[in-house]
């Protein structure tokens, strides 16, 4: 069965849409899942989830819903069958849970896609070289607890010294492309959570 992975972001314009989904498909590609899903950018946090409910009536697909949780979430878990992220949804932002959904249809980034990125400093090192300054970057230990905007702020400033410093968009998703997915499992909960629902939808590919 086919799957479909409505994410928030990809920003506006066409090229932005195509970069979104190259990165995230060059990232899932390294985790080894022995097929691919077909990712979507949605845009805003509220299309997203109206394109993951309309996604729900193809009988035909499995559809997940992958969104920054945006404040820190309480109860972070690797583990796939827990609801933890349905409930933090439910406080934030009111969402009510689609019948008949399960625990693995949604996954969060905590707080937001700049915390995967800020995880993995041997992949920025080897993107921006010497123009990195690693010390203003956000401590790994608790990574996922930081709020969001002092993420996307110290990945600013680690790398104001490039000629394509860090900013949303384009160069987001070119950093986003070249992300280890062995260094973000070992500091991300919810990196390992992602990984683990595509392995349990999509299988591994043999060794």
């Amino acid at each position: 069965m086919d799957m479909k992975i409505y994410i928030e972001g990809g920003g506006n314009s066409k090229e932005e849409h195509i970069r979104f989904r190259e990165g995230f498909r060059k990232l899932i590609e390294k985790t080894g899942v022995a097929r691919m899903p077909r990712t979507v950018a949605c845009g805003g946090r509220g299309e997203t989830f109206r394109d993951f409910k309309n996604g729900l009536r193809n009988e035909h697909q499995v559809s997940l819903l992958l969104v920054d949780s945006e404040d820190p979430a309480a109860d972070l878990t690797d583990e796939v069958d827990n609801d933890f992220a349905w409930r933090h949804l439910a406080a934030r932002d009111g969402w009510v849970r689609p019948e008949g959904t399960r625990n693995r249809q949604v996954m969060l980034m905590a707080t937001c896609m700049e915390t995967w990125i800020a995880a993995d400093r041997a992949s920025l090192r080897n993107h921006y070289g010497a123009q990195i300054r690693e010390n203003a970057l956000p401590p790994l230990q608790n990574l996922e607890s930081r709020n969001r905007h002092a993420v996307q702020d110290a990945l600013a400033h680690a790398t104001r010294d490039s000629k394509k410093s860090y900013e949303k968009g384009v160069r987001s998703f070119e950093v986003f492309a070249v992300l280890n997915p062995d260094v973000l499992k070992e500091y991300l909960t919810q990196f390992r959570r992602f990984v683990a629902v595509l392995e349990e939808v999509l299988g591994k590919k043999a060794k």
